[in-house]
């Protein structure tokens, strides 16, 4: 007899989860990492005897890490900082500029000597476990490791730690377990129930209505949030590219009658922008379901809740959208990848398209059927695109991707909603479809600056 396959359902307050730019793979799991290794050292009695802590961050997190602020996120997390809750500011150059001779607060409270060499960069190693792989020791006065870890970033602001098994993405109380979406239609149909209410389900055997509610207010605050900081920044990102922001012109534009009649997609654009300049600058962001794809969602259900919701109140409706989407990126996390270093950017922002077209087709009154039609359009039209970060920020190509894609799954809501959810491919197959082309897809096209514009855009 097999053994039945697990859910896939993760809970939106986990695919969903607060943090900092401008990378969930690559600044938002090492800062966790980190703190998880201190917390264990700590944990297991250890701390006291600790007077080094060194880290060796492999493959993509080292081709690309520095852009992505790997190793300034690896410092927070030694020092026991929390995406959630850190200052941003205290990230930003925490490893470029450390003072030389200064100790280090391990855990936020023992001194341990420190020096920016401690931590090491080496892209040649690709550990088995995932591209994304940091390997953490604590040392002794007399140099011998007290403890050793191996963490694996897979995407998304999740980490697993080498040795454990990685946990099924459900709780045994979820009413409705699915591993595919027809079985998540299934369901649907069989309760006469929508994607979101199976999701609002699964999520109440957790925790209270209230709470649900709760939370999920609490994560569009900071996403909206998120939109405004960056409709009212100016100036030029950081890193040598002097990529200057664009997405305050554009809204003072659209909102003061400067322009001509605005074309189909730009405030859509305009919202993604936002959201992607301030992960660039490594401010405050949720990832959806990852920081370089975090402006696709967002973008979109702000365009519905400002420009289309004819309701006072729209809070019911931005629940609806982030539910359906979070039953969407489970699929795809767990039958795929939302990682860029492990799928390309298929598995970043064309999962974000694919949330975001089903979120959006679900609150303009779309049936189960045409909010998985809606998600397969939008993924398949994603299909193969690499992630190619130039001088590894998340700045071009990533930025304007994020707005591209926010028109892409408007166009599938609209797509899906003119017909009656009756297609010839599956989202099931579209996902299989990703996982097997980033299998394919070389590794330089996957988060490492090694290929694509990487190499062909000279940095000034």
């Amino acid at each position: 007899m097999t053994a039945r396959r697990p859910s896939a359902y993760v809970s939106v307050f986990e695919l969903f989860s607060v943090g900092v730019g401008p990378s969930s793979s690559h600044t938002v799991g090492p800062m966790r990492a980190a703190r998880s290794f201190t917390d264990r050292v700590a944990d297991a009695g250890l701390l006291a005897r600790v007077a080094g802590v060194r880290c060796r961050l492999f493959g993509s997190l080292a081709s690309t890490g520095v852009g992505h602020g790997t190793p300034d996120a690896v410092v927070a997390g030694l020092r026991g900082s929390s995406p959630e809750t850190v200052d941003p500011d205290a990230v930003r150059d925490a490893w470029q500029h450390w003072p030389e001779g200064t100790e280090l607060a391990l855990a936020g409270r023992h001194p341990v000597a420190f020096a920016r060499k401690d931590i090491t960069l080496e892209p040649g190693t690709r550990l088995p476990g995932h591209p994304n792989a940091m390997t953490f020791v604590a040392l002794d006065g007399s140099g011998a490791a007290l403890a050793t870890e191996t963490y694996y970033s897979i995407g998304g602001g999740f980490i697993r730690r080498e040795g454990e098994r990685e946990e099924a993405a459900t709780s045994p109380a979820d009413p409705f377990e699915f591993a595919s979406a027809s079985a998540l239609l299934e369901h649907c149909t069989r309760h006469g129930l929508s994607i979101a209410e199976i999701a609002r389900a699964n999520e109440e055997a957790r925790r209270p209505r209230g709470a649900v509610d709760a939370g999920l207010d609490e994560l569009w605050r900071t996403m909206n949030e998120c939109i405004d900081a960056g409709l009212s920044a100016r100036g030029v990102l950081p890193g040598p590219l002097g990529v200057a922001r664009r997405a305050a012109a554009m809204h003072g534009e659209l909102t003061s009658g400067a322009s001509a009649a605005a074309l189909p997609g730009e405030w859509l654009g305009t919202f993604a922008l936002a959201v992607n300049e301030e992960n660039a600058s490594g401010g405050r962001v949720v990832t959806a379901p990852t920081n370089g794809a975090a402006g696709v969602l967002p973008a979109v259900a702000r365009y519905w809740a400002d420009l289309v919701c004819a309701d006072a109140d729209p809070r019911d409706g931005l629940r609806t959208f982030l539910l359906t989407a979070t039953a969407l990126g489970s699929l795809i996390k767990a039958n795929a990848s939302i990682s860029g270093a492990e799928g390309g950017c298929q598995a970043e922002v064309g999962s974000a398209c694919a949330m975001a077209a089903g979120g959006l087709t679900a609150v303009m009154g779309g049936s189960p059927a045409q909010v998985e039609n809606a998600a397969e359009i939008a993924m398949e039209h994603h299909l193969g695109l690499t992630c190619d970060p130039v001088g590894g920020l998340v700045q071009i190509p990533c930025i304007e991707r994020n707005a591209v894609a926010a028109s892409t799954a408007a166009t599938a809501a609209q797509l899906a909603l003119r017909g009656d959810g009756t297609h010839r491919v599956s989202l099931d197959t579209v996902i299989e479809t990703m996982r097997q082309t980033g299998a394919d897809m070389s590794a330089k096209y996957k988060e490492t600056s090694q290929g694509g514009l990487v190499v062909n855009v000279v940095e000034c």
